[in-house]
């Protein structure tokens, strides 16, 4: 198919632009998920009355449960020179006013994905595990069933209203999360054109880079930084950490990102991220590893050099601070989530550690009376704090009791205070066959410690904490599609109601 051709159905499907508003689909605006949450928010907002928010932050922490940020503050807690123990510290963001509880579950699994639950966050409309961006009548893997179906995001919105937009992870930039914000595909994994089946390509469904780079420009992205680029090279070419490009179209999108965008810059490593002239560059692209980004325990491994979490959110708000009408940025720390599938609590900490700084940073570089900061996560993991260790037991040791005496399980071995209930980690000699036990009896002993080849993720509610103009909005036990209205609302972006 024609690229031009390819480029206007992703214009046309995306949104309908008028003077500053844009048209929601049937699709999404009669979606019950939609006009409930959207009910929800207006009820709230009628009960207290704030000022409009100028610019909003969601910060997103891939994978960060309550047992993560509980760890988490720990963690930093008992590297900081005069702590209790640690268990008094507090995360940056843990200290904001208002907090609610989301609920994640995708139409139809129990325990979520990043795909279905960054959908619901995007665009107000909850969807199945695996679709990014389109509603859950889509088949997964099927292109022309999602054609039609296509959901407008919030960076969709605050496009057609004149504000800037940025989308920041640690992740590849084209992993489910960071693409729900600006994409739309019934297949998660079809990140590169490579990735495409058959039946996508003849329906004329184009990849996720793709769909970044090629939107027109008044629905163009401002900043995008984050991990992922060989799914915008060719597979003819070698970047400068000399790793072969995924696609097989030929086409070099950092190119085509400088080509179609005004002041437009590309950047690959930390010393090009610092030259940056920011006063100049009103469309910033940098992608500085060819899957997803170091954790940050070993960025400083990184042969190119990668800048932080927190140093991606500054230069942001930056470039994002010079359109006088606002913006709107999300930034994901996406390796959270991977250090638990790897049964590896440290990484995961030390992440989610690196996020509490990011918000700090964004909290101090932006006007708390008209920024409006949201920090929250797309789903849980299956990760405990457990036995009964005394206060300021290191949090990556193990257990000891009051007394200061190693605690031992009925092996008489040790054990660590963090754990799985699944995961890699699992030694296991057998594990009895649940084929005909009753696993509903009243008497029945649930397994732990499964051995699986990646940790999974867990079905329970995670927090949402919000600081800065339509924040009152955040209360209560919400259903995580309720998160675009809030952001909707305080914002006033204008999408057409239900």
């Amino acid at each position: 198919m024609n690229l031009n051709k390819l480029a206007a159905l992703i214009s046309l499907s995306l949104v309908s632009v008028t003077a500053h508003s844009a048209v929601l689909p049937k699709v999404q605006s009669d979606s019950t998920w939609f006009q409930d949450s959207a009910q929800l928010v207006e009820q709230k907002a009628n009960q207290t009355s704030q000022t409009k928010a100028k610019n909003v932050i969601l910060f997103v922490g891939d994978g960060m449960g309550i047992s993560t940020l509980t760890a988490a503050r720990i963690y930093q807690g008992q590297q900081q020179n005069g702590n209790q123990g640690g268990e008094e510290n507090l995360l940056s963001f843990e200290k904001f006013n208002h907090t609610a509880l989301v609920k994640t579950y995708n139409t139809n699994q129990q325990t979520p994905d990043s795909a279905g639950t960054m959908t619901a966050i995007a665009t107000g409309v909850k969807s199945k595990a695996g679709v990014i961006s389109v509603s859950d009548t889509a088949l997964r893997g099927n292109c022309l069933s999602s054609q039609g179906n296509e959901l407008i995001s919030l960076v969709d919105l605050a496009n057609a209203k004149g504000l800037s937009t940025g989308v920041v992870s640690t992740a590849r930039i084209t992993h489910a999360t960071p693409a729900a914000t600006y994409s739309h595909t019934p297949e998660r994994d079809w990140e590169s054109d490579s990735n495409l089946t058959e039946e996508a390509r003849q329906n004329g469904c184009t990849d996720i880079a793709y769909q970044m780079v090629m939107r027109d420009r008044d629905n163009a992205l401002t900043v995008a930084l984050g991990g992922g680029r060989k799914n915008f090279l060719p597979n003819s070419v070698t970047d400068g950490e000399n790793k072969t490009g995924a696609r097989e179209d030929g086409l070099d999108l950092t190119q085509a990102w400088m080509d179609n965008f005004d002041n437009a810059a590309y950047v690959w490593n930390q010393d090009e991220f610092d030259a940056i002239d920011v006063a100049n560059t009103d469309h910033l692209l940098g992608l500085f590893n060819a899957s997803h980004m170091e954790y940050e325990l070993d960025r400083a491994n990184d042969v190119g050099g990668e800048p932080s979490l927190t140093e991606m959110t500054q230069k942001s708000i930056e470039i994002l601070n010079k359109n006088d009408q606002g913006y709107l940025l999300i930034v994901e720390s996406g390796r959270i989530d991977h250090g638990h599938h790897a049964g590896n609590a440290k990484r995961a900490l030390a992440d989610t550690v690196e996020l509490s700084n990011a918000v700090q940073a964004a909290y101090d570089n932006t006007n708390p009376d008209e920024t409006l900061i949201l920090v929250t996560a797309d789903h849980s993991h299956v990760f405990t704090i457990a036995g009964y260790p005394k206060r300021g037991n290191p949090i990556l040791g193990l257990v000891h009791g009051v007394d200061g005496s190693v605690t031992t399980a009925l092996d008489g071995k040790p054990y660590t205070t963090l754990g799985y209930t699944n995961g890699p980690g699992a030694i296991v000699a057998s594990r009895d066959d649940l084929s005909s036990v009753d696993t509903q009896d009243n008497d029945f002993m649930q397994q732990s410690l499964i051995p699986m080849g990646s940790e999974t993720h867990a079905g329970e509610d995670i927090s949402l904490h919000a600081t800065g103009p339509g924040s009152n909005l955040v209360q209560g036990v919400i259903e995580q599609s309720v998160i675009f209205h809030i952001i909707n609302q305080a914002q006033q972006l204008g999408g057409t109601k239900y």
